[in-house]
C-alpha cells in the first residue's frame, strides 16, 4: 500500500539548549509519503512566504529562538521521530485532516518536553522567574499552564464548533463541525468526536464517540493504559447518553446506549441482566448497541436491559 505521509511549513520555538519547546503549522497537509524521509529541516527567508518571515526571531526575554522549520511524515502509520514530527501529527487531528486512532500516535507524550505556557510564548520551566522578571517590561505574565500539551485553541480553531473553555481541550483534539464541549468538558489529544456530540465529561485520548453522543456533566470515559504507558483505544457509538458522573473505563459501547447517573462500569463490573435474570459482567456489552443500565428501586446493582 502507498504509505500516507504529510508536509507542513512552520515556526518552532526553541530553547537555547536546542530544546524544542513547540511547533505551529498553519496549513499541514497529507501527501503521498513514497520516497520521502521523514525529518524536519531549518528554512532560510526565502523558503518561507512574508507572512511567517516576521516570526523568525531571537526573543531574548523569553530566552527562546523562533524559527522556520519544515517537517515531512513519511508514514503516518511509522511511530513519532521528535517533537516536531509529533506536533505535526497534532496539527493534522485537530485541522481534521485525519481521524484519531487513524495514524500512529505512540509515545507522542515522551518525544516532548515540559513547557510553561504563557501570553508571551512557551517558556522553560527550569529559568521561568528569571523568565518572568524579563518578560514583565511587555505586560502582565498569564501563565495557562505546565505540561507537555498546549491549548489546541492557540493553534487551531476549527469551524463549526463551540468551545466554552479554552484550558480544557488539547492539542491533537478531533472535533466534527456541530460539537460543543462545555465549561467542564474535556477533550484529550488523539481523541474526539465524528459528528456533533455535546460534551460536558473528560475523555481520555485514543477515544472517539458518534453523532449525537452526549457526554454528561462530571461523567468519565477513558480509554485504559497497558503496561508499556500507551491506551487501547475504545469507541463509542452513535446517539448514546451518559449521566452525570457515570463513567466507562476500558469497554468500547455501539449505538443508542443509555448509562444512568453516578455508574461506573469496567469490565469486571456486576450488573443486573433484567433479560435473563442473572448477574453479568459488564464486560459483556463491549462493543454491543441497544441497551440501557440503570439504578432501579429492589436492586443493589445497576440493572441491564435491553432496548432493540
Amino acid at each position: 500500500m502507498t504509505p500516507q505521509g504529510a508536509t507542513a511549513v512552520g515556526i518552532a520555538n526553541i530553547a537555547m539548549d536546542g530544546t524544542i519547546l513547540d511547533t505551529w503549522y498553519p496549513e499541514p497537509e497529507l501527501v503521498d509519503g513514497t520516497g520521502l524521509v521523514s525529518g524536519t529541516e531549518r528554512l532560510g527567508a526565502r523558503d518561507i512566504p512574508d507572512s511567517l518571515l516576521k516570526l523568525v526571531l531571537l526573543d531574548e526575554d523569553r530566552m527562546v529562538e523562533q524559527v522556520a522549520v519544515r517537517t515531512t511524515i513519511a508514514d503516518l502509520q511509522a511511530s513519532p521521530i521528535d517533537a516536531h514530527d509529533v506536533y505535526l501529527r497534532l496539527h493534522l487531528l485537530s485541522h481534521r485532516l485525519v481521524r484519531p486512532l487513524e495514524l500512529n500516535m505512540d509515545n507522542s507524550l515522551r518525544c516532548l518536553t515540559t513547557v510553561v505556557w504563557t501570553n508571551k510564548g512557551p517558556c522553560t520551566p527550569d529559568n521561568f522567574e528569571f523568565v518572568r522578571t524579563a518578560l514583565r517590561s511587555r505586560g502582565l505574565i498569564h501563565v495557562y499552564g505546565i505540561e507537555k500539551l498546549p491549548r489546541m485553541v492557540d493553534y487551531v480553531v476549527p469551524s463549526g464548533i463551540n468551545i466554552a473553555e479554552a484550558e480544557r481541550v488539547r492539542l491533537g483534539a478531533y472535533l466534527a463541525p456541530g460539537t460543543r464541549v462545555l465549561r467542564e468538558g474535556y477533550v484529550s489529544f488523539n481523541c474526539g468526536t465524528l459528528g456533533s456530540a455535546r460534551i460536558e465529561g473528560r475523555l481520555s485520548s485514543s477515544i472517539v464517540i458518534g453523532e449525537g453522543t452526549d457526554i454528561g456533566l462530571s461523567s468519565t470515559i477513558m480509554a485504559r493504559r497497558r503496561a508499556d504507558g500507551l491506551r487501547d483505544p475504545i469507541s463509542i457509538g452513535a446517539n448514546c447518553r451518559f449521566g452525570v458522573s457515570s463513567g466507562i473505563l476500558g469497554l468500547s459501547v455501539g449505538d443508542n446506549c443509555t448509562l444512568g447517573a453516578n455508574i461506573v462500569l469496567e469490565a469486571d463490573t456486576q450488573i443486573w441482566d433484567a433479560d435473563t435474570g442473572h448477574h453479568v459482567s459488564a464486560g459483556t456489552l463491549n462493543g454491543q448497541s441497544n441497551w440501557t443500565v440503570r439504578r432501579e428501586v429492589g436492586h443493589s446493582e445497576p440493572v441491564l436491559r435491553r432496548t432493540w
